[in-house]
């Protein structure tokens, strides 16, 4: 419906070859054309944004215009653009019809061919059978042996500055306080074989 009352309000631009005011064309459209005062602005409207109609501001009044040689070189210049655009399709279509072929090379269901695919899937399942059995033996890898190693030379050295500094304190204690050693071992709960780790 839409398009036909575009189609109708195009029909005064080219029957009268004349230019307009938005108020003419509110008084001129419902009259000859059948098409409503209220809906004139936004059709108008939707035929500039098109470039169907021109329009200009002059004064404090915007004035609207189309000639039949523009709406031509309009669709001339529309129907140009949809045949290029049919024309790259074509081509794609056609590559990609090309690519699809040359995949397919190869790839036909042999005798030869489904065995070799089922070969590879148990070729792939051993494989990871045989990773998950590597995973079981991680512990026993040189690089995860010298890992373990560092790391338990770093917690030893944490723990000896640990001793270090319970010592210290011990001592201070015992000089401040006058405390004996086992009384303090005694309240802080500090074995009688405490020492460095070794």
């Amino acid at each position: 419906i839409v398009e036909e009352k575009r189609t109708r309000m195009m029909e005064i631009f080219f029957e009268t070859k004349d230019v307009f005011q938005l108020k003419d064309m509110e008084k001129i459209a419902p009259k000859e054309k059948g098409i409503t005062a209220m809906s004139v602005k936004e059709i108008l409207q939707s035929l500039v944004d098109d470039g169907m109609v021109d329009t200009d501001r002059i004064g404090t009044s915007n004035y609207f215009w189309a000639f039949p040689s523009k709406a031509l070189h309009a669709r001339k210049r529309k129907l140009e653009a949809l045949e290029t655009q049919l024309a790259e399709s074509s081509l794609k279509k056609e590559r990609l019809q090309q690519n699809i072929e040359k995949s397919k090379i190869g790839r036909q269901e042999t005798a030869e061919r489904a065995a070799l695919t089922k070969e590879l899937a148990t070729l792939r399942q051993k494989k990871e059978h045989l990773k998950a059995e590597i995973d079981q033996y991680k512990e026993c890898d040189p690089d995860v042996v010298e890992e373990i190693r560092q790391a338990n030379k770093v917690a030893k050295e944490a723990a000896n500055r640990w001793t270090d500094n319970i010592f210290a304190i011990k001592s201070w204690a015992k000089r401040k306080f006058g405390f004996e050693e086992n009384r303090i071992d005694k309240s802080f709960g500090i074995p009688e074989d405490f020492d460095y780790i070794d």
